[in-house]
């Protein structure tokens, strides 16, 4: 696509150390000045007065058209999962290529180049899951793949077909410190949690309310406290996915209190939602709400909240996990499953910032814009390495800009569903923000909550870590 120099006037601009109004100028897809009252020939100009100019935000943990460990694969394309993140003011997100045991890694992540290319509508990097670690694997395949640019690794301590290892583990982390990787965890104690299971299958609790009870909040602080040896250990920094509970935090918290360099996130899910919403008695309307960890009490909510205010957590994702709601997603095993045979995951990448930055704008929590950007784009760019590529408004950076409509009041519904899920696990939430403008690297992808243009323009987004962590 041609490259055309665009002029935003007047809005509220974030930055991670001031917020100012000012003015915006987009040359050659990066931004070019930053000033009061830039005067220059330009092909559009932006009216942005009285509106939040910000940094498009990175969705750092998102399933897009995967393949899970029973072949069962998630309800979103490339086209459909980015065109939701779009929507919802992201620029970029950073899905996973999934390997599982037996399968080549290399050929893995080849397979999820040729869905996202030329389908994507914001740009992209990826994860590399490895639930095989053979010597091939560790030894020769990983190195090269970080070589190319796919400096992200994730690894399992549970799910019976992903799992791996502490030996394994250890490869990896050392693997990684050597190659310059991150590696991200998603840590809960899989005995726990298959001898809780057994247990409560047993007992005939089948009901979608006793998924919570089978992953335990223990079984998360253990494997915490784990992983956050075996990077102490190794000086490998890890980042903790999704943490979901008090008590997890409260092990987060002591890992860096003691110095330990590691990093750990929460997701829109366990600020927003609570495990009762998995009590209603009907099946098909609780199984909306299964995801791994499990959604917990409202007072786990409100520790999270202080754990992003407190700098513990250091950024938060959606775990845009979409199922479709039927025989072919979250009912496949059929229309009575036990919560053993639920898909886990929910939808998130459309409704993960409008939720945090009305938190933020009605003042429901104590951060502030500067706290937002920091959570939803800087950190995971710099974590990732994408910056100061992406993840900030300043000279030289890509123009991934959301322009927010501050007082746009916007009732969440399932109707306004663009994944290939179909339902809304927000529905009735209100907002009073919501994205007027989607600029990547200065195109204009969303406008008036329409995705704009014919081209999928989004990249892929080589990384290596860097110094900014």
């Amino acid at each position: 696509m041609s490259s055309q120099k665009i002029l935003i006037k007047n809005g509220t601009v974030v930055h991670s150390d001031k917020v100012e109004v000012t003015d915006v100028l987009i040359e050659d897809q990066v931004i070019g000045r930053i000033g009061n009252n830039i005067s220059v020939s330009v092909d559009r100009e932006i009216d942005a007065a009285s509106k939040l100019v910000l940094p498009g935000g990175i969705d750092s943990h998102c399933h897009i058209e995967q393949r899970s460990a029973s072949g069962l694969v998630n309800s979103d394309t490339f086209l459909s999962g980015t065109t939701a993140a779009a929507l919802g003011g992201n620029t970029t997100v950073i899905p996973f290529a999934a390997q599982y045991e037996g399968d080549s890694l290399t050929n893995i992540v080849q397979e999820y180049h040729e869905l996202a290319e030329n389908n994507a509508i914001v740009d992209y990097s990826m994860h590399m899951i490895i639930a095989g670690p053979s010597d091939d694997v560790i030894d020769f395949q990983l190195p090269k793949l970080i070589r190319e640019g796919h400096s992200s690794i994730k690894i399992f301590m549970t799910y019976d077909r992903l799992k791996i290892d502490d030996n394994s583990i250890h490869r990896i982390l050392e693997q990684a410190k050597q190659c310059g990787a991150m590696v991200s965890v998603h840590a809960e104690n899989h005995e726990m949690i298959t001898k809780k299971v057994k247990e409560l299958l047993k007992n005939d609790c089948t009901h979608p309310k006793y998924h919570t009870d089978s992953h335990p909040v223990d079984g998360e602080v253990d494997a915490f406290k784990r992983i956050i040896k075996m990077s102490e250990e190794t000086k490998q920094p890890v980042m903790i996915f999704h943490v979901s509970s008090e008590k997890g935090l409260n092990e987060i918290k002591k890992g860096k209190l003691r110095g330990v360099h590691f990093f750990a996130e929460t997701c829109t899910q366990y600020l927003s939602l609570n495990s009762s919403l998995l009590n209603q008695s009907n099946i098909k309307e609780a199984a909306k709400w299964i995801c791994s960890p499990p959604v917990r009490d409202k007072s786990d909510s409100e520790a999270l909240w202080r754990g992003i205010e407190e700098k513990v957590l250091d950024l938060v994702s959606s775990d845009h996990a979409p199922y479709s709601f039927d025989e072919k997603g979250k009912f496949f095993m059929g229309n009575n499953p036990s919560f053993k045979e639920i898909p886990n995951g929910m939808p998130g990448l459309h409704w993960r910032l409008p939720i945090i930055l009305n938190k933020v704008l009605r003042k429901q929590c104590n951060l502030d814009l500067h706290d937002f950007i920091r959570i939803t784009s800087t950190m995971p760019a710099k974590i990732y390495g994408l910056y100061p590529k992406k993840g900030e408004i300043r000279i030289g950076s890509d123009a991934d800009i959301t322009i927010w409509n501050k007082d746009k009041k916007v009732t969440l519904t399932d109707d306004m569903v663009v994944d290939g899920s179909k339902y809304n696990p927000y529905t009735g939430f209100e907002v009073f923000c919501w994205p007027d403008e989607v600029l990547l690297r200065g195109h204009t992808i969303v406008k008036n909550n329409k995705i704009m243009g014919k081209q999928n323009i989004g990249k892929f987004l080589p990384t290596k870590l860097s110094g900014y962590i």
